[in-house]
């Protein structure tokens, strides 16, 4: 099989996929369910879509799922779909951070491939277990950073790779937001309540929702991780449980210095995740709100605007755009694009091109999380990662 323009080429038979979490009343199942969809490799036929037995039956019933295949739980879905002659392939583990773990070795054990949410675990130990049981299993594992399936993004990464900006010396990345300015947990709201919750979110709330992001598309971009780090950790609202602002500064082994902000008490900001990358022969600039578009300036150059559909983007970005010039092309399309090159993977058609945040990626947003909370803990410290 070969991958052009996101799309599939041949007949192929849809991967059989199934649903951890992601029914009614939840924001990223839906997103997933689009994102499986839009180049057709995958086909939902399994999930068990809430801890809620009731509502795990009515959300099967309206995605079309056999009752047979709709479950109660995630341990009776991998034992029976294990069992089965068409049982799933992978899985979509889409459900609060607190499940990730146990859902995805489950299913690990009942030897399906893993499509996991961010951040993979509540800690580094939760977390290294995964990755030692997928890699002891042979099963693919993805985590879903989706800002890397940005044909702009791929294409700031071939930059960066090919030299273009030189010897890179500082990295500046932000993802402000500005939905839990007030105490909406304390309404009743579902997606603010288990993201404010230390039991359902883990340790990191801010961080780890978002801070995760911004981090791990940083060293994506680069192909650099940070040696140290030193954060400020805040929490506004008050009786908020968790963080809701995080300040990082960061050292590379190279020389090179970063900082990273998340917010999401920022009046203003919707989705506001922003990538700035200085080297010795020039800069990059993207954002996420204005994504078919690059900023490149060479030294001693006008700054360019790259657009995602030009001439001047190279392989990189050109495979995985879906639609001509002058088309948005959007979130949506960037998650398609983890699916797809997910897709690859699992078929054993994936190439030196084929690229996706695996299980190396969720450790190390993990390994971020405590690190960062372990610096704020002590007054800001400089710690190794």
């Amino acid at each position: 099989m070969s991958i052009e323009g996101g799309r599939a080429h041949g007949s192929l038979r849809p991967i059989r996929l199934g649903m951890v979490g992601g029914g009614e009343g939840a924001f990223i199942g839906a997103v997933h369910r689009m994102a499986a969809r839009l180049d057709g490799h995958y086909a939902l036929v399994a999930g068990a879509l809430s801890a809620t037995a009731e509502k795990a039956r009515r959300s099967g019933a309206a995605l079309g799922l056999a009752p047979e295949r709709s479950y109660e739980s995630f341990a009776e879905m991998a034992r029976a779909e294990a069992a089965r002659a068409d049982g799933i392939e992978a899985v979509a583990i889409v459900t609060p951070n607190y499940m990730h773990a146990p859902a995805a070795t489950a299913f690990l054990e009942a030897g399906a491939h893993i499509i996991c949410d961010k951040p993979l675990a509540m800690n580094l130990a939760e977390a290294r277990e995964l990755q030692q049981l997928a890699a002891a299993k042979r099963r693919i594992f993805a985590v879903t950073y989706n800002y890397t399936g940005y044909p702009l993004v791929r294409h700031a990464r071939a930059l960066v790779g090919d030299g273009a900006l030189g010897e890179i010396r500082v990295v500046q990345v932000e993802y402000p937001q500005d939905w839990l300015t007030e105490p909406l947990e304390g309404t009743g709201h579902k997606q603010a309540m288990w993201r404010t919750d230390p039991g359902q979110a883990g340790p990191g709330g801010c961080l780890g929702d978002i801070g995760t992001h911004a981090y791990q598309l940083a060293g994506f971009v680069t192909g650099m991780q940070p040696t140290e780090l030193a954060a400020d950790l805040a929490t506004f609202v008050t009786g908020r449980r968790l963080d809701d602002n995080v300040h990082v500064m960061l050292r590379y082994a190279s020389g090179a210095r970063g900082m990273l902000w998340a917010s999401q008490v920022a009046p203003g900001n919707e989705n506001s995740l922003k990538l700035r990358v200085y080297g010795s022969k020039g800069g990059i600039e993207w954002q996420q709100e204005q994504p078919n578009m690059l900023r490149l300036t060479l030294f001693g150059r006008p700054p360019e605007s790259v657009t995602r559909a030009s001439n001047a983007i190279g392989p990189a970005g050109q495979r995985v755009t879906r639609i001509p010039a002058g088309h948005p092309e959007g979130y949506l399309e960037a998650f398609a694009t983890i699916y797809s090159e997910v897709a690859a993977a699992i078929r054993g058609e994936a190439d030196e091109a084929t690229l996706f945040p695996g299980i190396e990626d969720g450790v190390a947003g993990v390994a971020f999380i405590e690190a960062a909370k372990r610096s704020s803990e002590d007054g800001g410290r400089w710690v190794t990662l």
